[in-house]
């Protein structure tokens, strides 16, 4: 039994009355919900901590901490590139960010009415 055949047999009179009886138009809207997205976890903290070690013990000298402060940024520059990259490959996966979505159903708007 396919799915219009469910919905056709729930949308019949049974004892006179439908069984599902939907309170809004079966349309879908012309706009997404904009939720923020999720931020990831936290990259380069143990770098980080290990900076701040380094700073608190020469006393904010960074000509001291040179390989600490290297290394953290080398950290930075390597996560903003796997979340560049991870952002690239969910717009190849079909997942739009809500914004690209509004826009695109406001050029393509749903046919509120029947042919």
């Amino acid at each position: 039994m396919s799915a219009q055949e469910k919905v056709r047999l729930l949308l019949s009179r049974q004892n006179g009355k439908p069984v599902l009886k939907p309170n809004r138009a079966l349309v879908l809207k012309d706009a997404v919900a904009i939720r923020r997205p999720r931020k990831g976890e936290a990259t380069c903290i143990t770098e980080m901590s290990v900076l701040m070690a380094c700073w608190k013990q020469n006393n904010f000298v960074d000509a001291l901490c040179s390989t600490e402060i290297s290394s953290f940024y080398t950290c930075v520059s390597k996560a903003q590139e796997a979340m560049k990259n991870q952002s690239e490959q969910s717009l190849h996966q079909g997942r739009l960010p809500p914004k690209q979505a509004l826009t695109l159903l406001k050029r393509f708007p749903n046919i509120q009415s029947e042919i």
